[in-house]
């Protein structure tokens, strides 16, 4: 039997990154866990997870290009600087829990299975979601092994709230990954409705 406490935010909020930061950085070194992914939208968190991570095979994904607007990248020059000077690597791709679904969606005005996964994830909170998803991108990338543990971190909006050990698998094999401790989480939720 193992007991371990977990970091409850009081919300979603940008003020939780540095805590959990510092919490999955405390996990990393008692575990030995050498791979930490990120997310990170505007490069913030990314450029604060250099900070703490140093030593570290840091991974940063963020949001692919258009995501916001076509062709459109929402890390800013400066931070994605700031990231790969500290030795981090950025990864840019499809989401692998929507991707060319989210297309199909809007169009067609249908969900599909992917987008269901999604917001099944989103019941442990949306920063749980993107924890797993950037785990898959990131196997998916070569960025990080699939047969030891990792570290990921994310956020709901702005920041990192969330924080899991996650053995990952490639989007291919994607019910091999397992969620092995959530190190944080925001306690209450960030919607009302359903």
């Amino acid at each position: 039997m193992r007991n371990k406490s977990i970091l409850y935010h009081d919300g979603p909020v940008a003020s939780n990154t540095e805590a959990t930061l510092k919490a999955a950085k405390e996990r990393a070194e008692t575990l030995r866990i050498e791979n930490i992914v990120v997310a990170s939208t505007t490069g913030d968190t990314g450029v604060k997870a250099c900070e703490v991570f140093k030593g570290f095979n840091l991974v940063v994904v963020r949001h692919h290009t258009g995501f916001q607007s076509p062709g459109t990248q929402e890390m800013t020059p400066k931070n994605e600087e700031l990231i790969l000077e500290n030795g981090a690597r950025i990864i840019t791709a499809a989401h692998a829990l929507s991707g060319v679904e989210r297309a199909i969606r809007r169009k067609r005005g249908t969900v599909e299975p992917l987008e269901v996964m999604a917001d099944t994830l989103r019941i442990l909170g949306e920063g749980t979601k993107v924890c797993i998803e950037i785990a898959v991108m990131a196997a998916d990338a070569g960025m990080i092994p699939v047969d030891r543990p990792v570290i990921t971190v994310a956020g709901t909006g702005s920041g990192a709230d969330t924080a899991l050990v996650i053995h990952p698998a490639h989007s291919n094999t994607f019910f091999a990954l397992y969620v092995d401790e959530i190190i944080a989480k925001p306690f209450r939720p960030s919607r009302t409705s359903p």
